[in-house]
């Protein structure tokens, strides 16, 4: 099957209308991706993880970066923002993991780095490379098909 997305009239211009919500919502694009990355690798989503690295190789990010993002929580190269979005990203792909979704302790970390708008764009992009991650793992999409 082809991309859902794609296959489905509509739901790609919506997808990236979306995004489009998420970008300008005045997160920097790098922590964007390293929250897109994470999500893609505990759902197993090769094209995302390969598109999101890629992204983020061509902002300049360091490969020690890359390679640590799964084992972010021992790993020096982060920041304090980017642990708490990290965070709030693996307890809100992981939903089912634990009796609460997202503890407070991870909301309060978030809603100490990210303002409201911030926040929200976080929560809407988590959501929406969660459905990415699935459409793609569904269908067998091919990690780097689309750089063609």
């Amino acid at each position: 099957m082809g991309q859902p997305a794609v296959v489905l009239p509509g739901a790609m211009q919506s997808l990236h209308a979306l995004g489009g919500n998420i970008d300008g919502a005045g997160l920097p694009k790098p922590l964007l991706d390293l929250v897109y990355l994470r999500a893609s690798q505990i759902n197993g989503c090769s094209v995302c993880m390969d598109m999101h690295a890629r992204d983020l190789k061509k902002s300049g990010e360091s490969d020690e970066r890359l390679w640590s993002v799964a084992g972010w929580r021992d790993a020096p190269y982060f920041t304090d923002e980017e642990r708490a979005a990290l965070a709030l990203t693996e307890a809100l792909t992981r939903l089912s993991d634990r009796p609460e979704a997202v503890s407070d302790e991870v909301w309060s970390q978030a809603a100490d780095h990210f303002n409201e708008t911030e926040l929200a764009a976080l929560l809407v992009g988590i959501g929406v490379i969660n459905l990415w991650n699935r459409l793609n793992a569904a269908t067998h999409q091919v990690a780097g098909a689309w750089t063609g």
